[in-house]
């Protein structure tokens, strides 16, 4: 069995994509759930986590409903206001949602790179690690120091890392991402999303070429604490979820059995606290 630990829905009339515009061509269309079981069903994947694409509660209430009306998605990672006076309100009442899983403020569009650690934010914070939620990281290499002082003051957090830390593969600077996720993989208990590389990697990424990234993080992380994640749709912008799914098992093909199930399956549940798979 497979879980894709990291998907995207949309429905582009809803509005409050403000990222999300025609320049993005491949990608600025409707995307459904079906859509992506589409993709993802012949390659085993039987389950996966919904994570919001639109810095709006109504977008979380949305994929919620999505949730509803599709077994395949077994959690969601929403949004929440976590600067709002009553977020701690706001994310208990969110939280009684059975699949509701996680939260993720969008850091990487912050203009403060420090905005999570402002002290305004500690009753939210303190709530979702209250109510076992996952505090998924959307950040760049530039926010990874900011992520380990978080990773410090909310011991009790469940923290993973989005798309390995966004490296700016195509670029080429290895520093100063390759020592932050090595820290926070050695001074944390954080979880590392193997997703979102080849987006990284720019357009027309050739073969292999996130291929010392993605041995670096799992180097790092270690094959307990690194799920898989495809990013579809978002990955269309540089490759197929055919594409990613052939170069993820080129990318594990050293690992044992075990290692390999671990990463595709077992560790997205023990993060997201997702149900165990049926047996019937």
């Amino acid at each position: 069995m497979t879980i894709d630990a990291h998907f995207h829905g949309w429905q582009l009339a809803r509005g409050d994509y403000g990222w999300l515009t025609p320049a993005l061509a491949p990608i600025y269309r409707d995307v459904a759930v079906s859509d992506w079981q589409a993709q993802s069903a012949p390659h085993g994947v039987t389950g996966g986590v919904l994570v919001q694409a639109a810095p709006t509660e109504a977008e979380t209430a949305f994929l919620l409903a999505q949730a509803d009306a599709h077994p395949a998605v077994l959690g969601v990672v929403g949004w929440v206001d976590l600067a709002a006076g009553d977020a701690p309100a706001r994310i208990e009442k969110l939280a009684r949602h059975h699949k509701l899983k996680g939260l993720r403020p969008m850091l990487q569009d912050m203009m403060d790179d420090e905005w999570i650690l402002q002290p305004a934010l500690a009753p939210a914070l303190q709530t979702m690690a209250d109510c076992g939620l996952v505090f998924d990281a959307l950040v760049k290499p530039v926010h990874l120091a900011h992520i380990l002082t978080l990773a410090g003051r909310y011991p009790g957090l469940r923290l993973v890392i989005d798309h390995a830390g966004k490296p700016d593969i195509a670029a080429g600077p290895w520093q100063p991402w390759a020592d932050g996720m090595a820290r926070l993989a050695s001074q944390t208990g954080a979880y590392c999303k193997l997703s979102g590389l080849l987006t990284e990697a720019g357009p027309t990424p050739a073969p292999g070429a996130v291929q010392p990234w993605a041995a670096h993080v799992l180097a790092c992380f270690g094959a307990d604490r690194l799920v898989w994640g495809s990013d579809w749709p978002v990955l269309e912008m540089a490759g197929s979820y055919a594409q990613w799914w052939a170069e993820t098992r080129q990318l594990l093909a050293g690992l044992s059995p075990q290692a390999q199930d671990a990463m595709m399956d077992g560790n997205a549940r023990r993060l997201y606290r997702l149900p165990a798979p049926s047996l019937a």
